[in-house]
């Protein structure tokens, strides 16, 4: 079992997981192969509501975390991290309508919400990953709960 001081660094490995295949469901739909791309997308919303459980299970634990020092980087943090936030909540609906017309074989509105929710999602897996780094390896000082 994981202690809740662990659970930072499995997020980001869970985000990081979940852009990896991303990216790779991407690679299969460009290239026709419609079972692997299905597999991916599975396995990257699997591995982003994992990563949500232990995200709330970790904060719920834990509280907020507040970023002090350095002061001068604190706007540029706070700067990504409200981008983050904000369109982690934006593209729950968007990924949930993108899984939902997929499973209805309704195409032509899968592809109409990817061209938007498939960004959006990467940049959320991958700032999550950014931010993880910001504030427990570059500067793990001012992770403070």
């Amino acid at each position: 079992m994981l202690a809740i001081d662990q659970l930072p660094a499995l997020n980001a490995g869970l985000n990081a997981l979940s852009t990896v295949f991303l990216f790779l469901g991407y690679y299969f739909i460009k290239r026709g192969q419609k079972n692997q791309h299905r597999f991916c997308m599975i396995a990257a919303f699997c591995t982003s509501a994992i990563f949500l459980t232990s995200y709330l299970i970790y904060h719920y634990n834990t509280g907020h975390t507040v970023f002090k020092d350095p002061s001068w980087f604190r706007p540029i943090y706070l700067s990504l991290l409200a981008s983050h936030i904000i369109l982690a909540v934006v593209i729950v609906p968007l990924i949930l309508m993108a899984f939902w017309f997929a499973f209805k074989a309704k195409w032509e509105r899968h592809k109409k919400i990817v061209r938007w929710a498939w960004p959006l999602w990467i940049y959320v897996s991958i700032t999550g990953v950014v931010v993880y780094f910001i504030l427990y390896q570059i500067f793990p000082q001012v992770a403070q709960n």
